[in-house]
Parts: C-alpha cells; sequence; structure tokens
C-alpha cells in the first residue's frame, strides 16, 4: 500500500487598497487600479500583498508595511532597496505589477520588482482563481 502526501499551499491574499482609498485617501474604491505585488511564503501559505501605486512606490515599502503589520522582525539592506523579513520560515518568491478591473472582474499581474526578482507563476492563475478574493475573475499572467 502506497501512502501520498500531498502539500496544499493556502493562498491568502492582503489587498491594501481598502485601507489606502478609504482611510488613508478618503475616496471611494475605485473600479480600476493599479500598483505592485509581492508574493512570499511561510510554511503551508503563500501570500499575495497588493498594494495600490499610491500607498507603495517600491515593493520593498510593501513589505515593510506587511512586516509591522504582521508583527514581523525586518529591515533595510545598506543601500534601502530591498526590506527583508528576518523571521524563521519567511521566504519573498518575488513581486510584479498588477491592474485590478472590479467591473470587467479581472486581475492581470506581470513585470517584475528589480530588488526581488520575478513572482512564480508556476499555478498560480488555477490557485487566485480559488481564493474569495477572486473567485469568478478573469486572472491574466504575462
Amino acid at each position: 500500500m502506497k501512502i501520498y502526501i500531498i502539500n496544499i499551499m493556502k493562498t491568502i491574499i492582503v489587498n491594501y487598497a481598502e485601507l489606502y482609498y478609504l482611510k488613508i485617501s478618503f475616496q471611494s474604491l475605485p473600479d480600476k487600479y493599479s500598483g505592485k505585488f509581492v508574493q512570499l511564503s511561510h510554511n503551508d501559505n503563500e501570500y499575495l500583498v497588493f498594494a495600490p501605486k499610491e500607498f507603495a512606490k517600491y515593493h520593498s515599502n510593501i513589505l515593510e508595511h506587511f512586516s509591522k503589520e504582521m508583527n514581523l522582525v525586518g529591515n533595510y539592506d545598506t543601500q534601502n532597496k530591498r526590506y527583508d523579513i528576518l523571521e524563521p520560515e519567511w521566504y519573498i518568491l518575488g513581486g510584479g505589477k498588477f491592474e485590478i478591473d472590479r467591473i470587467k472582474k479581472e486581475l492581470k499581474l506581470y513585470d517584475d520588482s528589480m530588488a526581488y526578482g520575478r513572482f512564480n507563476d508556476k499555478g498560480l492563475k488555477e490557485r487566485l482563481q480559488n481564493t474569495e478574493e477572486f473567485y469568478g475573475y478573469t486572472i491574466l499572467i504575462e
């Protein structure tokens, strides 16, 4: 008898759009917005952290905010180009840019991060379509 162990990674979406638009800039959430995102892993969880371009100029800014929110220890490198999480089992997989169209229910992921490299897109489309946030969305990965 063979026993198979299947490791199913849970995809967790963190989107700072509501924080930025509703609480910081006191606007309504736009139907279309764009920005940058970072992909991380921790144990059996994958995190995709999205931030509107007005909220975070660099991918490192996203990681810094996320780290503080999660009470994780981290710091910038000597050139202030990378923010690294210094906690065990946290890995930065990469980053990119995104566009969200809430009316068309479309998410586009593309490009890469100069500090962290390109995000890992293997199986990402299917994992995103199975999240509550992007269920029913068309996912485009370039």
